[in-house]
């Protein structure tokens, strides 16, 4: 199993004119994104019981396609079952994630990456959001991480690579996009080529390890353990640790 090097940063309240904002930097990818809401929805919106969650995601250069429809429907669907939609009947929520920056693929054609679904930055998109949400304070259920997993195949091994670049989902068997909610229940499960049930169990496991890793206590006092088994960052540590962060910030002047 390998993982990524770079670890993740994130940046909470970065555009002041937001309701919640955050920006996410994490395997090459930079995601910027705003929550405005709950606010008035338009008619065409409008929900007699509850409130309709509004995703738009913009791409790094260009007009939005295909592939940024696809990405907008799946998150919808995500945060949807996240968000206290309920709560706000005829309201709109809306969530808007630019995507500043993503890694170069030197060996494959601009437009042929372009026009396919990047599962690789799905994952990025979600955190984002999640951190946003966070800042503007809307009512959520329960908080989301999520991984993204690639299975390679090398002289009949099988080998687990997490948050893969560009150049490895091309070379990728298959690629797989796992979140999970802070109750440690699958959000989205989201899997493109060939693979067995064996093979998706296991990126299934190694996302979870990841998504859905304890903090080790001892005697009521956090401890950071190292642990050589589980390959990648541990994100629920860090989400949890960029609120406190953005907190601590905000309360400094008390």
């Amino acid at each position: 199993m390998t993982a990524a090097t770079t670890t993740p940063e994130a940046a909470v309240g970065v555009l002041p004119r937001a309701d919640g904002s955050a920006k996410y930097s994490h395997a090459g990818y930079t995601v910027t994104a705003s929550v405005n809401g709950p606010i008035e929805a338009q008619r065409r919106d409008e929900h007699a019981y509850e409130a309709h969650v509004d995703v738009t995601v913009r791409p790094a250069a260009g007009v939005g396609a295909t592939r940024e429809r696809h990405l907008e429907s799946i998150l919808q669907s995500s945060l949807s079952q996240i968000i206290l939609v309920k709560n706000f009947p005829r309201s709109v929520i809306q969530i808007v994630l630019q995507i500043e920056d993503s890694p170069e693929n030197d060996y494959v054609n601009t437009k042929l990456v372009q026009a396919s679904l990047n599962f690789a930055i799905m994952p990025a998109l979600i955190q984002t959001a999640v951190l946003a949400l966070l800042s503007a304070a809307v009512p959520m259920r329960a908080t989301a991480t999520a991984t993204a997993v690639a299975t390679v195949r090398q002289g009949g091994a099988t080998k687990t690579i997490v948050d893969p670049s560009p150049r490895e989902v091309e070379t990728a068997q298959s690629v797989h996009v796992f979140a999970f909610t802070s109750h440690d229940e699958l959000l989205l499960a989201e899997s493109e080529g060939d693979f067995t049930v064996k093979e998706w169990d296991d990126s299934y496991e190694t996302a979870k390890a990841i998504c859905c890793r304890p903090e080790p206590t001892k005697e009521g006092i956090a401890m950071v353990l190292d642990d050589e088994t589980t390959a990648g960052p541990d994100m629920r540590h860090f989400l949890r640790l960029a609120m406190e962060t953005k907190v601590a910030s905000d309360l400094y002047w008390k």
